[in-house]
């Protein structure tokens, strides 16, 4: 089933995946009104959108700036929340930092200097999370976890800026407690920043995949596209 096949029924995926978050968080002693769910729309069509936000959602990821732009003038009036989730380059950060209220995968003090500096004036500070590299992958993005915290530490001098947690995306694993394992790592980082003076509220992890075992953590963000969408088509 494509992403444009009228059958998708986008309220119907929507509820399913927001009855997992409930199931999960219920599990593990938390409120379900705690976990954001983020549903990622990249490569998905305006249309597709529209119908999420009339079945109530109103956070959407996006890593293709340019569809994530046009997007974002057409469904300006419907005022969903933007988060950037891809990888950021310094000839991005203009843009990102005009048109997103997040931005999820900072691993440079460059890039989110950068979009300090560009933060539109009249606009909320941009909410920023650092990605982490938890399984030390090559072909990963993301800071080493011994390093977030001198990032963190540069990152809570800007201005425009705001830190609010940590990102990761773990390689994929079989069974919930291989799943739990690199976001609980993410996890102690987050605890272990905090005991050191940081205040960050967020953990964004966990995807269609693994959601269960990133609630069980502690997920506060939870980036969710094929259960949403349907399976992407590029």
């Amino acid at each position: 089933m494509s992403p444009t096949d009228p059958a998708l029924d986008i309220a119907a995926r929507l509820e399913a995946v927001r009855a997992r978050i409930a199931e999960a968080a219920a599990a593990h002693g938390r409120d379900a009104d705690d976990i954001t769910l983020v549903a990622v729309s990249k490569t998905q069509p305006t249309a597709r959108l529209t119908e999420a936000l009339e079945a109530g959602q109103r956070d959407f990821g996006e890593n293709y700036l340019q569809d994530a732009i046009a997007k974002i003038e057409q469904l300006g009036a419907q005022a969903p929340v933007w988060h950037f989730i891809g990888d950021i380059q310094s000839n991005k950060t203009r843009d990102i930092a005009a048109h997103f209220a997040w931005a999820h995968a900072v691993d440079r003090f460059k890039i989110a200097r950068r979009l300090s500096e560009q933060r539109p004036a009249g606009l909320a500070p941009l909410d920023l999370c650092i990605q982490v590299n938890v399984d030390d992958e090559a072909s990963k993005s993301g800071v080493a976890p011994a390093a977030t915290a001198e990032l963190a530490a540069q990152i809570a001098t800007l201005d425009n800026v705001r830190l609010r947690g940590l990102m990761t995306i773990p390689a994929p694993a079989e069974g919930l407690a291989a799943q739990r394992r690199p976001f609980a790592r993410l996890r102690e980082l987050r605890d272990a920043l905090n005991a050191d003076g940081f205040a960050l509220d967020t953990l964004s992890m966990g995807m269609s995949a693994d959601l269960e075992a990133a609630v069980a953590e502690g997920a506060t963000h939870v980036r969710v596209g094929t259960a949403v969408f349907g399976p992407r088509t590029r």
